[in-house]
C-alpha cells in the first residue's frame, strides 16, 4: 500500500476537531496562535474556517463569549497552554457569570508528565484550575474521543442556563492518527442541545393570578430575555398586558427604548412603588439591589420591600436567592412567555391609570430635564454633550452594535443612548468587568458584518487597546470613541506627596487616535460635538476602522461612577 493510499484512509486530531465543529454548524474561531495550536489554526483556516487571531487571549475569549450571546451558539476560543490558558480564564469565568455560551479550548502538556510534576513545557493541571470557574470542564486523551468531547462541551454550554465550558486538548492528541471509518463514526451532531422547558400549568396560572390582582405591576427585562431571541412573544405580552417595563442594560432595544410603556426614565420610582414585579431573564443580584432595601422602597438598606415577585428562569435554584419569589416560572423564556400569552387570552384587564399616569408624569419630567442637559454645549465637551452625538448617531443607525465599558462612560451611555433593536447593546454585564471592549467589538463585527460603535472610557480602553491592530488587520467596520478625560474617573486628582502623578491620572492629552493610525486605520481627535458628529458619520459611511479621541473636560466624572456606595472610602466620607 502506498503512502498516498494510507493518507486517504486515515485522519488526525487536527482535522477531527475541525470536522466536529463544522458538523455542529460552528464556522468561526477566536484565538491566539502558539505551541501547540498554531498548526491547528493554519489547518482550520485552510479548511474554510474563519479564524480571528488576537493579540491577547483574554480578548479572544471575550470575543467568543460575545459571539455566543449574539448567535445563541457557543463561541469558540483557542489558546496555548499554561499562561495562554490562564489569560483566557477571566473571559471564561465572565462568560459563565453572564450566562454566555462559550467554549475555551486549550492545548496542554501531557498527563503522564503533569501528574508526576516532572517539569514539562508550560506544565499545569489546567482542567483542575478551570473547573471552579466554568459550567463544565472536559479533557480528551484520545483522538477518537474528540467528537464526544466537543459534543459534550456544546451541550453543556447552551443547555439550561448557558455558560462557559473548558475543553482540554493535550498536544499529542492533535497529531494522533485515526482510521477514517472510525473517525467518521466518532463524530456527533448534537441534536436539540438546548431543549425547551415548559413551566407547569399551575405555575403559569399562579403568575397570571398575581398579575391580575396587581395595582402597580412592572416587568423587568434582563439580558437573558434578549439572549432567548423570543422577541415577538415578549413584545406581544408587554403590549397585550399594558404593563410598564424596565430593561436592564443589555436588554435595551428588545423593545425600542422610546416605546410608550418603557419606564427607564422613571426607574427609581417604579422600582420603589411597584407591587408585583415580573422578572424576565433578570436576576435579583447587586444590579437590582438584591431585591430589597431603599431601592425597593424599604425603610432601610437591609429591609424587604412590599413587592411580590414573579420570576422566569431556566434554573429553579435562582428563585428565592435573595428574597421570596411568589410565583417562580421554571422554564425557557420563549416557552414561558408563550404559555403566559395563551393563558391571558386577550389581556389581563386594564393597568390602573393612576399607576401609568404617575409613571408618565415622572418620565416627562425626567426626559425634559435630560433634553435640557443634552442641549447644552459647554466650551469643553463633557459626557452629556459628547454622548448626545452618539445618541443621535445610534438613532440614525439602529442596527449598529453599541459596545460600552468604563465607569462614567458606561453609566452615562446607559442612560443617554437609546437602543432600537434587540441584542445590539453589549456591555460589561453582571460582573462590571473592564476589558471587554475590543473583544466584544471584534466579535460583533466579525459575526454579523454590521457597523460597531464602541464607547470607551480612557481607562477601560487601556485594558484591550492593542486589539486596534486586530481590528485593522481584518479591516472591521468598528468605530471606537474614547472618552478622554486624562484619567480614571477624572484627570484632576493630585498626589498629596507631590513626587509623582496621582494614581488615577494618565498622561495629559494622550493621542489615542494615533494608535489606530499606526496600524493603517483612521484616527481623529474631536474637541467639540460638531467634530465628533462629523467623525462618526465619516466612519460609518466608510466602514473603515476608526478611533475618535474625544476630548472630555477632565473634571467631568465622579468617583466610581454610579457604584460609589461600593467604594469603602467614599462610603466612609458620606457617613462622616
Amino acid at each position: 500500500m502506498t503512502t498516498e493510499t494510507q493518507d486517504r484512509e486515515t485522519t488526525d486530531g487536527f482535522h477531527l476537531v475541525i470536522d466536529a465543529l463544522k458538523l455542529n454548524d460552528i464556522d468561526t474561531i477566536f484565538a491566539l496562535p502558539g505551541i501547540p495550536i498554531t498548526d491547528f489554526l493554519r489547518i482550520a483556516q485552510a479548511d474554510g474556517m474563519k479564524v480571528i487571531s488576537f493579540r491577547h487571549e483574554q480578548h479572544a475569549g471575550n470575543a467568543a463569549a460575545a459571539a455566543g450571546f449574539i448567535t445563541g451558539k457557543p463561541g469558540i476560543c483557542f489558546t496555548v497552554s499554561a499562561p495562554g490558558f490562564l489569560n483566557g480564564l477571566t473571559a471564561l469565568a465572565n462568560a459563565t457569570t453572564n450566562c454566555f455560551p462559550m467554549i475555551l479550548i486549550s492545548g496542554s502538556s501531557e498527563r503522564e508528565v503533569v501528574d508526576l510534576q516532572q517539569g514539562d513545557y508550560e506544565e499545569m493541571d489546567q482542567l483542575a484550575i478551570a473547573k471552579p470557574l466554568c459550567k463544565a470542564a472536559f479533557r480528551v486523551l484520545h483522538a477518537e474521543d474528540i467528537g464526544v468531547g466537543i459534543a459534550r462541551a456544546i451541550r453543556a454550554a447552551v443547555s439550561g442556563r448557558p455558560g462557559g465550558v473548558y475543553l482540554d486538548l493535550p498536544a499529542k492528541v492533535f497529531a494522533q492518527s485515526v482510521a477514517k471509518d472510525v473517525a467518521e463514526r466518532s463524530l456527533i451532531k448534537v441534536v436539540d442541545p438546548a431543549p425547551k422547558q415548559i413551566p407547569a400549568p399551575e405555575a403559569i396560572q399562579r403568575a397570571v393570578d398575581l398579575l391580575k390582582g396587581a395595582k402597580k405591576p412592572l416587568i423587568i427585562l434582563g439580558k437573558g430575555a434578549a439572549y432567548a431571541q423570543a422577541d415577538a412573544e415578549i413584545r406581544s405580552f408587554i403590549e397585550k398586558t399594558g404593563i410598564p417595563y424596565l430593561p436592564m442594560s443589555m436588554a435595551k432595544g428588545l423593545l425600542p427604548d422610546n416605546h410608550p410603556q418603557a419606564a427607564s426614565a422613571a426607574r427609581s420610582y417604579v422600582l420603589a412603588e411597584a407591587d408585583v414585579v415580573m422578572l424576565v431573564g433578570a436576576r435579583l443580584n447587586w444590579l437590582l439591589s438584591h431585591g430589597k432595601g431603599k431601592t425597593w422602597g424599604a425603610g432601610d438598606s437591609k429591609g424587604w420591600g412590599k413587592q411580590q415577585f414573579i420570576q422566569i428562569d431556566i434554573s429553579p435554584t435562582e428563585a428565592d436567592s435573595n428574597v421570596a419569589v411568589a410565583a417562580p416560572l421554571v422554564g425557557d423564556i420563549g416557552s414561558a412567555i408563550g404559555a403566559l400569552n395563551q393563558a391571558i387570552g386577550s389581556g389581563l384587564g386594564k393597568v390602573p391609570a393612576e399607576w401609568t399616569g404617575a409613571i408618565a408624569e415622572r418620565k416627562d419630567k425626567n426626559l425634559t430635564k435630560m433634553a435640557e442637559t443634552l442641549a447644552k454645549n459647554p466650551p469643553v465637551m463633557n459626557f452629556h454633550s459628547a454622548l448626545n452625538v452618539v445618541r443621535e448617531t445610534v438613532k440614525a443607525n439602529p442596527k449598529a452594535y453599541l459596545v460600552n465599558e468604563g465607569a462614567n462612560a458606561l453609566d452615562f451611555t446607559r442612560s443617554i443612548v437609546d437602543m432600537y433593536e434587540p441584542r445590539r447593546r453589549l456591555d460589561v454585564g453582571t460582573w462590571g468587568i473592564m476589558g471587554i471592549g475590543m473583544g466584544f467589538a471584534v466579535a460583533a463585527a466579525a459575526v454579523t458584518g454590521e457597523q460597531v460603535i464602541a464607547v470607551e472610557g480612557d481607562s477601560a480602553f487601556g485594558f484591550s487597546g492593542m486589539e486596534v491592530e486586530t481590528i485593522c488587520r481584518y479591516n472591521l467596520p468598528i468605530c471606537i470613541v474614547v472618552m478622554n478625560n486624562n484619567g480614571i474617573y477624572k484627570g484632576t486628582d493630585v498626589n498629596p506627596r507631590g513626587d509623582a502623578m496621582a494614581v488615577t491620572q494618565f498622561v495629559k492629552n494622550a493621542r489615542y487616535d494615533m494608535m489606530m493610525e499606526a496600524f493603517g486605520g483612521v484616527g481623529v481627535t474631536a474637541k467639540n460635538p460638531e467634530e465628533l458628529d462629523k467623525a462618526l458619520k465619516e466612519a460609518i459611511a466608510s466602514r473603515k476602522p476608526t478611533l475618535i479621541n474625544a476630548l472630555i473636560d477632565e473634571s467631568a466624572g465622579t468617583e466610581s461612577g454610579r457604584i460609589t456606595s461600593l467604594n469603602p472610602a467614599a462610603a466612609k466620607k458620606k457617613t462622616a
